[in-house]
This record gives structure tokens, sequence and C-alpha cells, in this order.
């Protein structure tokens, strides 16, 4: 089982800019998928970004404004959000989808 703890969500305002991390409690390697999913209210999960190896997928809704990324000797993953809007307001969460691990979710609100 691995453990994941986020932190970096809050309060922007639209068109800003917010970094989320999150940090592993072990090692895992690179051909295993880290990534950010998200939940808003009344909605389902949503994937946004997921790495695997040097395989990258976005969700269409935030592409080319998130960027995701992985410091291995670090045991983190951390999403660069960019040119937020509101209807990305929500719970994000940190998974390892290989060991049904996930975070404790980081909430994000984009307001003005």
């Amino acid at each position: 089982q691995v453990q994941l703890v986020e932190s970096g969500g809050g309060l922007v305002q639209p068109g800003g800019s917010l970094t989320l991390s999150c940090t592993a409690s072990r090692s895992i390697g690179t051909m295993y998928a880290m990534g950010w999913y998200r939940q808003a209210p009344g909605k389902q999960r949503e994937l946004v970004a997921i790495l695997r190896g040097a395989t990258t997928t976005y969700a269409d809704s935030v592409k080319g404004r998130f960027t995701i990324s992985r410091d291995i000797a670090k045991n983190t993953v951390a999403l660069q959000m960019n040119s937020l809007k509101p209807e990305d307001t929500a719970v994000y969460y940190c998974s390892t989808p290989d060991f049904d691990s996930w975070g404790q979710g980081t909430q994000v609100t984009v307001s003005s």
C-alpha cells in the first residue's frame, strides 16, 4: 500500500495559477502511473492528468493549461495549473491507480 499526501490547493482568481504537489510514502517505479483526478460538486471523479513512464495523458479540458511532472528521487508528482477557470473548481486527488491508492484530496476554488 502507498500513502499519498497532497498540498497546494486554495482560492485563486480566474486566470491565476496554482501548483499542487503529492508525496508518496515510498518509492514508486516509473512503470507505475501517478496522476491527478478531480471531483466537482455533483459530478463524478474525472482524470485530469497522469504519467506512466514517458507517456502523459491530459483531459481535453486542461490541455495547454496544466502540466504534470514527476520527481522520482523525491517520490513526488506535481500539477502546475495555469489560466485557471471557474470550472476547474473541484477537490483534486493524487492517485497511484496501479496500487489503488488515493490521497485525501485538496480543494481548488477558482473565483473572483
